[in-house]
């Protein structure tokens, strides 16, 4: 039996932990402009290892220091509120960051952010 896969940040690496359930697709990486960015437009976010620990979203990557992020924030600061565009859709998201956008950007090497999808959001319409 093949282990069922979530992907808490979409088009990095998948896990089979079942904790990761609730999390899958909850964040994604946007260029400068708010656009999705997939491993077709870089394929290095395959390289990017995903964990649930402790309450945290733990990211790898070759190179890279780990980096860990809270799980379950409330997100009521409007201040780290953006929009991202997933395809034709426009989704409202809460920015990780100034921190997780370095770190990204600099294993991309181009202008990155981490978001994740705000709790509020409609469902995200995830194209292929």
């Amino acid at each position: 039996m093949t282990p069922t896969l979530y992907f808490p940040i979409d088009a990095c690496a998948g896990i089979d932990n079942p904790d990761a359930a609730p999390y899958d697709r909850q964040w994604l990486v946007v260029d400068a402009d708010g656009r999705w960015l997939t491993q077709r437009d870089h394929p290095a976010l395959a390289q990017v290892a995903v964990a649930i620990r402790f309450g945290y979203l733990v990211i790898r990557a070759p190179g890279m220091l780990r980096m860990d992020i809270p799980l379950d924030v409330i997100e009521d600061d409007e201040s780290v509120w953006r929009h991202a565009t997933i395809g034709k859709q426009r989704v409202d998201v809460v920015d990780e960051g100034d921190l997780a956008a370095a770190w990204i950007s600099n294993f991309l090497g181009v202008p990155s952010r981490l978001v994740k999808v705000h709790p509020d959001a409609p469902e995200v319409l995830w194209e292929s």
